[in-house]
């Protein structure tokens, strides 16, 4: 759409293969289209730059949850702590396991009751855990916990942006088309045949099939290949072969023993 615009706003518009209402349609809407688009390859991009980030900040909020359960269990093995100090984690009184940190949501959810937990448990006289601190497991959740939010609103962004692109595309399709309708009718030969190149001028891209590939290929071989010298005649083939017979005849005679003989 563009080229084909470009093309027939900088050349003689009285040459413009586009009809005039075809060429009003893709003045309004490839500005809006071209725009659509371009925010959206920004906001994707930028989805992309900071995912790695985030991902980052999610590997270190679980690493630091899953110590301090670690850590916590340790306490209870050595007996400083009592079993029962689990619940007020809502972790189950009498299992050491860790719980499933896969997805993010479990992240989430482990690193509030961790928090909560302990300052639970400090409120009621106990002693606070170290290697790691809950400080240290808050301040690494929370910054885990804004990139996740952050995150999700570029998700949005970006999927707002693809919606947007989304119901453009089928008024811009069925602009393509009567604008590719109408080149092709213009520049149509008297053989019924469209002039490809000069359609190309205007954005039309022809994808040729293997059969005019082979054609064009075998078409190029033929022109670039140097002309047949033409046979000579055979009245002309047949003395040239007889002028060479006699010429070996006679260098045999003068060479055979009894010639020689006779010359001595």
């Amino acid at each position: 759409m563009e080229k084909a615009l470009r093309k027939c706003l900088t050349d003689n518009p009285a040459n413009c293969p586009i009809s005039e209402a075809s060429l009003v349609s893709l003045q309004v809407l490839l500005p809006k289209f071209q725009h659509a688009i371009i925010n959206l390859d920004a906001a994707r991009r930028n989805q992309v730059q900071k995912n790695k980030d985030h991902i980052e900040l999610l590997k270190k909020a679980k690493l630091y949850i899953s110590h301090f359960i670690q850590v916590l269990n340790f306490s209870i093995a050595r007996g400083e702590l009592k079993p029962d100090v689990r619940e007020f984690y809502s972790l189950p009184a009498n299992r050491e396991s860790l719980p499933q940190l896969i997805s993010e949501k479990n992240i989430l959810d482990w690193g509030k009751k961790l928090i909560e937990g302990e300052q639970k448990r400090l409120q009621r006289g106990g002693s606070p855990i170290y290697n790691p601190s809950i400080a240290l497991v808050k301040v690494n959740f929370e910054k885990f916990a804004d990139s996740y939010t952050f995150q999700k609103n570029l998700i949005a962004i970006s999927n707002r942006g693809s919606k947007l692109v989304d119901s453009m595309r089928p008024e811009a399709d069925m602009l393509i088309l009567q604008v590719w309708d109408e080149i092709e009718k213009y520049f149509m030969q008297d053989d019924g045949i469209t002039d490809r190149e000069k359609a190309g001028e205007y954005g039309i891209v022809y994808i040729y099939r293997r059969r005019e590939i082979l054609e064009k290929e075998k078409q190029k071989a033929i022109e670039s290949k140097p002309a047949i010298q033409k046979e000579e005649p055979k009245k002309y083939v047949y003395e040239k072969e007889t002028e060479a017979l006699n010429h070996r005849y006679s260098i045999s005679m003068l060479h055979t023993p009894f010639q020689s003989t006779i010359n001595f």
